[in-house]
């Protein structure tokens, strides 16, 4: 164990092995996602259009028990705008690079079970799965490239044995 923590090193993860810069473009983009989305669930519009994610999710209905809809939305608005603020620290600091990338990750790992939880994903008009609804299929879809964006920041900032990368 000891080993694998002297071997994992944390980074900001535009300033990794080699050329990453361009990862910037990623964590920047992630940032105006979730402040505005974070920004956004602090609205009862925004409340009742996440409400039929949340109610039907195995992983988060709990929320809607326990704080409401529009606290259940005020939950999650916290939670992005944090995951906004670790982003933007770790454009400075190699933890935040690491922690917000997490976040973020997390974040589109549980949207993403939105698709197998909320009714109306597949269209059935044409078929049913693999086609899918503009909405919620086509809206949630979307979250794939956002968790690949997550886990490329996540990856570039922590460097470790698992990364065959010789540093420039």
């Amino acid at each position: 164990m000891t080993n694998l923590t002297n071997l994992t090193r944390l980074q900001i993860a535009e300033q990794g092995a080699g050329s990453l810069n361009f990862l910037a473009l990623l964590r920047w983009a992630l940032v105006a996602i979730f402040l505005w989305f974070g920004g956004m669930k602090f609205t009862a519009y925004e409340a009742a259009g996440i409400a039929p994610f949340i109610e039907h999710s195995p992983i988060m209905s709990w929320l809607h028990t326990l704080f409401g809809i529009q606290g259940a939305s005020y939950v999650i608005g916290v939670l992005e705008l944090s995951t906004a603020a670790a982003l933007i620290l770790g454009a400075f600091q190699p933890i935040f690079s690491a922690l917000g990338a997490a976040m973020s990750a997390a974040t589109y790992l549980i949207t993403l079970t939105f698709f197998l939880s909320t009714p109306g994903v597949a269209e059935a008009t044409a078929g049913g799965f693999p086609a899918i609804s503009a909405a919620p299929g086509q809206f949630l879809l979307k979250d794939l490239v956002l968790l690949a964006a997550s886990l490329s920041l996540l990856l570039a900032s922590v460097q470790g044995p698992w990364l065959n990368v010789q540093k420039s």
